[in-house]
Order: C-alpha cells, then sequence, then structure tokens
C-alpha cells in the first residue's frame, strides 16, 4: 500500500510500516499544501492511506467521497506514539478505501 505521512506525523514511524511505501509530505514538496490540496494530490498520485495528527481534518474537509483512507493519530509526540507502533501497523494493514480511523494515543 502506498502511505502518505502528512507533515505532522512523525517520520521515523515510516520504519515501522516496512512492508508499504512511506513517503512524507515533506519528501514530496507537499509540506505547504493545505488540507483539501494535499487530500487531492495525494489520490491523484495514487496513494491510498495518509497518516495525520490533524485532529481537525474530519470537520474541515468532506471526506464522503474520498477513495484514500485516512488514519488521525491523536498525538503528535514521537515518544508516545512510539508507544503504539503495534495498534498504527495494525490500522495501516485493515485500511480500505475510504476509511477513517483515530488511534487514541
Amino acid at each position: 500500500m502506498r502511505v502518505l505521512l502528512d507533515q505532522g506525523t512523525p517520520a521515523p514511524l515510516r520504519r515501522h510500516l516496512g512492508r508499504h511505501e512511506v513517503d512524507t509530505a515533506f519528501e514530496r514538496g507537499w509540506s505547504r499544501l493545505r488540507n483539501g490540496e494535499l487530500l487531492d494530490r495525494a489520490e491523484e498520485d495514487g496513494y491510498q492511506l495518509l497518516v495525520t495528527t490533524d485532529q481537525n481534518l474530519r470537520h474541515q474537509q468532506n471526506l464522503v467521497d474520498r477513495e484514500l483512507a485516512i488514519i488521525v493519530l491523536l498525538a503528535a509526540s514521537w515518544p508516545r506514539i512510539q508507544l503504539h507502533v503495534d495498534d498504527i501497523r495494525a490500522a495501516v494493514d485493515q485500511a480500505g478505501p475510504g476509511a477513517y480511523v483515530e488511534i487514541p494515543i
């Protein structure tokens, strides 16, 4: 699965998603894109999943017709996220088109 880590998502998470192709918004030059633009660009480029720490995303965007699955981490701190990598990996592995999942951290 092609996975995109949003700007606020700690990049070290990618090491724990090894069986997936993982890029960051920064690497793609998409750091300054607003949420709607980022979602559009990710879908256009064939990403199947966005991992973000933006807890307001579902309130700011209409996600109804999205093919892109979205996982929201409810913390942005790598030391805290690191304690939940098994839950995150399981959510990534199970994410289907248009899914929206929040991971409590």
